[in-house]
């Protein structure tokens, strides 16, 4: 089963309070998940394998260490996973970025894939599906079906909050996929909104209705 890792760092938390906060402009809220974007992915890339280079310092020549040439791809859910790729990008800029476009069937609440892009070497990479809100797992469900179908194995999940019916329903689709949360809330609402969440992600990073 995949595990869950909820970021509890003071400042994640700190600025999380915040993006919660209806009184957060949109200004604010967009630089607060840019902020923790970039700290989380800190944490998500801690168990990056390493490899021992030697350089030269001004002093002496010594042993020191880099990533060991892991290929990384950023693979956010439009439109508000959108929100969240630059904070990351700032920690991993040689990652490259691919998107996956999602709506939900008015019918059948399910989604539906409109648009794929991805880098031409995704398969060699290791995943990260970027959402700000893991609600229902609907969305996350569907986008990891989309990258699994194209031959990808390494996926990880990154989002700001989660609910833990949307937390069961991943890890029970794609057991092998760990969930990287800033903070697991305590439910859902018969609207399929998070308890008690932040609102619409994306109509808060976008200043829409």
């Amino acid at each position: 089963m995949g595990k869950l890792i909820v970021c509890d760092h003071p400042l994640i938390q700190h600025k999380l309070t915040f993006i919660r906060d209806m009184r957060t402009s949109t200004k604010e809220f967009r630089e607060l998940v840019d902020e923790v974007a970039t700290l989380m992915a800190y944490e998500i890339t801690r168990n990056l394998p390493l490899q021992t280079i030697t350089v030269q310092t001004p002093v002496a020549e010594t042993e020191t260490q880099v990533i060991s040439g892991r290929m990384l791809g950023l693979v956010p859910i439009l439109r508000a996973g959108l929100g969240m790729v630059d904070g990351v990008l700032k920690l991993i800029p040689g990652a490259k970025v691919g998107h996956v476009g999602l709506f939900r069937d008015p019918e059948t609440l399910q989604p539906v894939e409109y648009y794929t892009k991805l880098p031409t070497d995704v398969q060699e990479r290791e995943l990260i599906v970027i959402d700000p809100m893991l609600a229902t797992g609907g969305s996350a469900i569907a986008a990891i079906d989309v990258l699994k179908k194209r031959g990808c194995s390494q996926i990880k999940m990154m989002n700001l909050i989660a609910a833990p019916e949307g937390v069961k329903a991943v890890q029970e689709a794609h057991p092998d996929v760990d969930i990287y949360v800033a903070a697991l809330d305590s439910h859902l609402n018969d609207h399929g909104y998070i308890i008690p969440g932040l609102g619409d992600a994306g109509d808060r990073l976008y200043g829409t209705k």
